[in-house]
């Protein structure tokens, strides 16, 4: 297997949903893009992912066409809808042109025969990632880098780094959406269940603090029993 060390993408916040319902594969999916740097879920079922897709934002879809319970081919348009940028890469054991042509137009960005060397998989994933574009998040005057967990507003860079900066990318990349304390957590945290919601209150707290305070904006409101919602451009009077 390639050294990690060549990878050629900033992979400290991208995050890849695993579609694959053949468990020995999936696993070792997870384990070594987890050796490149990749965060990775893992879901056995198109119900499963269509529930990650709702609450969590992907830079990359890696997905069996057959599932146990539907064609994997059914969501890339939904996907591309709501995430145009999110790279959907299809795996299949379908050796047949029909097929890639297939996965193609319903918009998937590759399409990976089975059997696959994982080197080569690696490379091709990342070159769609490089290919698909920047995530740079640009408000107005506000820039977010997740790759280089950089931010800056008009021009001046600010020190927000490790869980409040990714609960702020999170939020950014869901604005107009409110989003709950429950999915923050399960979006972020790798082990969400030993963690309580407080810890999203103390991370709000240090956006605010750190950032909105001093530069005199507002970046997130409290919606009351409901959650947190990104709404940067707002001034504060």
């Amino acid at each position: 297997m390639i050294s990690p060390k060549y990878s050629l993408i900033g992979h400290k916040f991208m995050r890849i949903l695993i579609i694959e319902d053949e468990v020995t594969l999936n696993k070792m999916l997870a384990e070594g893009l987890k050796e490149f740097g990749y965060q990775s879920d893992v879901v056995e079922t198109l119900k499963d992912g269509e529930y990650y897709l709702d609450i969590r934002n992907y830079d990359l879809v890696l997905m069996d066409w057959m599932l146990p319970d539907g064609n994997s081919i059914d969501i890339i348009g939904d996907i591309k809808t709501k995430t145009p940028k999110t790279v959907v890469v299809v795996l299949s054991a379908r050796d047949d042109n029909e097929s890639e042509i297939e996965a193609l137009k319903s918009g998937a960005d590759d399409y990976i025969r089975k059997p696959f060397d994982f080197d080569v998989l690696v490379a091709r994933l990342e070159a769609r990632l490089r290919f698909g574009g920047s995530n740079i998040i640009e408000i107005q005057d506000l820039i977010i880098n997740p790759e280089e967990e950089k931010i800056t507003y008009k021009e001046v860079e600010i020190e927000l780094k490790g869980k409040p900066f990714e609960v702020l990318t999170h939020l950014a990349r869901h604005r107009d959406q409110i989003v709950s304390k429950e999915q923050l957590l399960d979006a972020i945290w790798e082990e969400p269940e030993l963690v309580t919601p407080n810890v999203i209150e103390v991370a709000i707290n240090q956006i605010r603090q750190k950032m909105d305070k001093p530069l005199g904006i507002t970046t997130i409101e409290t919606v009351r029993r409901r959650g947190y919602r990104f709404c940067f451009p707002k001034e504060i009077n």
